[in-house]
């Protein structure tokens, strides 16, 4: 019978791609292109928003991460997957908070850019909120059933993980991407939600 730790494991793994996400709205693209000034405060906005949220992304992540490094208990387990995944759809919801406050970036469609990365962060959200649900209802004094349900949310954050930031890149190409990649902010943003190999 396969324990939970293994089962964990895959969980870390499919978590750290969720932290791909975040990469995306750190501005990772290097340039040095000159930026229109509207376009700067725009970006030094929103990276400010998603420092803090991509650091408790990656302390979540990190937090799945080594539980499955210890020996724990389903109870532990439940736990701190739990608190992880409220901790992630708080952050996406932030996130999408921030764009939407930042208002539209002064490129072209970029109301429309901006409306669909905000639909998306919050889709994300809700996904996290919704595993964080399904943790809590596992049953923990089976060892063999609860293994069986965190192979299920594996799956489901595996999918989360590999689903759409098409919006997110979407807003961030071009001019918004270079403006983005100047904010020292998003460098660091983008520094701390590198997944960690595991």
């Amino acid at each position: 019978m396969e324990g939970t730790d293994p089962v964990n494991k895959k969980l870390a793994v499919a978590l750290s791609g969720g932290a791909v996400l975040v990469l995306a709205l750190s501005g990772c693209t290097s340039g040095s292109g000159a930026v229109d000034d509207k376009l700067v405060s725009w970006a030094k906005q929103v990276c400010v928003a998603v420092q803090p949220q991509a650091k408790k992304i990656a302390a979540a992540s990190a937090a799945i991460q080594k539980e499955t490094s210890d020996n724990s208990t389903p109870e532990q387990v439940q736990k701190t997957d739990s608190q992880a995944f409220r901790d992630m759809a708080d952050a996406y919801r932030a996130i999408g908070a921030a764009v939407e406050k930042a208002g539209a970036p002064d490129v072209g469609n970029g109301a429309t850019k901006q409306k669909n990365a905000v639909q998306e962060l919050n889709g994300i959200a809700t996904a996290y909120g919704d595993l964080q649900k399904q943790v809590d209802g596992l049953d923990t004094k089976d060892q063999a059933k609860f293994a069986d349900g965190l192979k299920g949310i594996a799956t489901k954050l595996d999918t989360l993980s590999k689903s759409g930031n098409d919006a997110l890149k979407e807003l961030e190409a071009g001019d918004v991407g270079e403006a983005m990649s100047q904010q020292a902010s998003c460098k660091a943003a983008s520094a701390s939600a590198s997944p960690t190999a595991g």
